[in-house]
């Protein structure tokens, strides 16, 4: 696939020799903080040293008063207290996150977790039965609920307070909760709107903290978990994101969780600093695995774990399951790309909608979006059970598919999400009419310019001026994520050194080398590149990454190409 190389401007702006000269950088990443409106040096040792007293006074949330008040009481009177989580990562964590809070300070709290195959997304009537004969009186809903109208409907009947705190797109008209926290309501003032569910689980325990008066520093214990979840779901990391990621990254690395150890123990990741990387392809798909495959509470469980045997028992189990995820996706996204490759015309603007009997809803997610890498049109992948379908949306960059599926709610029984993911569950009779009003409501909106795949380069570089030097400053820019990419460089006239070659499955592994300067270079899934780089050709493009790689002990910088142009 053809990508559109977006080249950075030429710019004379004083502010780039300025930062450069006062932070002692080179001159190149000046210009990336820059391009990043990191304009001053002020901005330049926040966004370098992010610190947990900057985040913003969660009193801005709208409602968080009256649910800071409503769990005082509750803790108060001793009420039974209910956490009810998702099955996903952000969910568990978030789960996790309120659930070990409470425990710190009261024993009537328990959690739950609805299961993927049997219950569906969202708030579950289940765990309402379930809250009910437990005699709770509070429910507080993490990563769900802006959307569970019926459900805390059924919940008040039951004399049982729901707060709910979300970060997704709210629906038409919003629960009649006791409580609703999510920076997204249209009326809700608060100042970053970028938080995923476990951010905003965390936004709720510092104004608890708050409110009695403790240090902020006694959270941290608490951001290894915001750390996972918000990688996982992929939020912006800017703002108090980069703040909690950041943080939590810094805890991750100090293994103090047991939990988390074992996991990284089954995972082969004991010895590796973790950056948000590693938990996207290492820790998060594990944790998913739980809710994929089994029962997402063991996520929960692994968490609390104040043990080391059984943490690794659910460690094991979790690894497990992970496997026959593989397993299930690999078959899964086989047939589906058969599918697609056939229905598939890469001259028009057509999302691909494919449904199926016997697709398993847990894998439909992670299949959508590698076909979104393969064809670059949004991707509905729906799993049909016993004539009830269950769908996973995946989007590209600068297309909104929740406005998409939003056009489409008459022939579904439920949806939510947002811009660039979103779920759905829809009778199986109605799927025909779905896919043709999808397929409409993409033509009508989506442009020709966005279904052109770009890479954006943040600066030119020569590969002299890579080195120790600048690699170390390099690194402060993590962690890496949306609106905070991994800067990408872009050289010039560069040579090919010795023989490419294909490693692993389909990585282009060559040097190339530029004025006397030879470096290595890996491209991850960039086999098919391998006839542009003949031994010796010269004069080309490679737009990169940089990075480290250990081998035998040895580190040594090298080039992760993004792309490669020949003249």
């Amino acid at each position: 696939m053809v990508k559109k190389w977006i080249l950075p401007e030429d710019s004379a702006d004083k502010r780039i020799d300025d930062l450069a000269s006062e932070l002692k950088i080179p001159k190149v990443l000046a210009q990336i903080l820059v391009r990043r409106d990191i304009l001053s040096t002020k901005d330049a040792k926040k966004f370098f040293s992010p610190n947990l007293n900057k985040l913003h006074d969660p009193f801005l949330m709208k409602n968080m008063d009256s649910a800071v008040e409503r769990i005082q009481d509750a803790l108060k009177n001793r009420e039974k207290i209910m956490v009810h989580g998702d099955y996903d990562v952000d969910g568990i964590t978030a789960c996790s996150l309120l659930y070990l809070y409470f425990k710190e300070i009261t024993d009537s709290v328990h959690f739950y977790i609805p299961e993927r195959l049997r219950e569906g997304y969202g708030f579950s009537e289940k765990a309402i039965d379930k809250a009910k004969r437990l005699g709770t009186k509070l429910i507080i809903t993490v990563d769900c609920g802006i959307t569970s109208v019926s459900e805390i409907s059924k919940a008040k009947e039951y004399g049982i307070d729901v707060i709910v705190t979300d970060h997704h797109q709210p629906g038409e008209s919003l629960p009649d909760a006791y409580a609703i926290l999510n920076p997204m309501q249209k009326d809700c003032k608060y100042p970053f709107k970028g938080l995923s569910g476990v951010g905003v689980a965390f936004k709720l325990v510092q104004a608890l903290d708050a409110s009695i008066g403790r240090d902020i520093t006694h959270l941290i214990q608490y951001t290894d978990l915001v750390a996972i979840g918000s990688s996982a779901d992929i939020v912006p990391l800017v703002d108090e994101n980069r703040v909690l990621v950041k943080t939590g990254l810094e805890r991750i690395n100090t293994r103090q969780n047991i939990g988390l150890n074992a996991l990284l123990n089954v995972a082969s990741l004991h010895n590796t600093f973790i950056g948000t990387g590693q938990i996207l392809f290492g820790i998060a798909p594990r944790i998913n695995a739980a809710g994929r495959m089994g029962n997402a509470e063991r996520g929960v469980n692994l968490f609390a774990a104040n043990n080391v045997a059984k943490a690794t028992e659910i460690a094991q189990i979790l690894e497990s399951e992970n496997d026959a995820r593989k397993k299930i996706e690999s078959e899964t996204f086989d047939e589906a790309f058969a599918i697609a490759e056939k229905e598939f015309h890469p001259g028009s603007k057509d999302p691909i909608v494919l449904y199926r009997n016997g697709w398993h809803s847990g894998v439909i997610g992670i299949v959508a979006s590698r076909l979104v890498d393969k064809f670059f049109r949004p991707v509905v992948m729906i799993a049909v059970e016993n004539g009830i379908g269950k769908g996973s949306i995946r989007s590209i960059p600068e297309f909104d598919v929740y406005s998409a599926v939003k056009k489409c709610a008459e022939y579904l029984t439920g949806f939510g999400g947002h811009k660039l993911a979103a779920g759905l569950t829809i009778e199986e009779k109605n799927l025909p009419s779905f896919k043709e009003a999808f397929k409409r409501a993409v033509n009508e909106t989506i442009t020709p310019e966005a279904l052109i795949p770009k890479l954006t380069i943040d600066a030119r570089i020569s590969l002299d001026s890579i080195d120790d030097k600048l690699y170390s400053v390099l690194r402060h820019f993590a962690p890496f994520g949306p609106k905070n990419s991994r800067p990408v460089f872009l050289s010039e006239g560069a040579t090919v050194v010795g023989t490419p070659s294909v490693v692993g499955k389909n990585h282009l592994k060559f040097s190339v080398k530029q004025n006397g300067t030879v470096l290595p270079a890996i491209g991850f899934n960039l086999a098919d590149k391998i006839d542009r780089l003949n031994n010796g050709r010269s004069n080309i493009e490679i737009a990169f990454a940089i990075d480290e790689n250990t081998w035998r002990g040895n580190t040594t910088l090298q080039l992760q190409i993004k792309d490669i142009r020949t003249s």
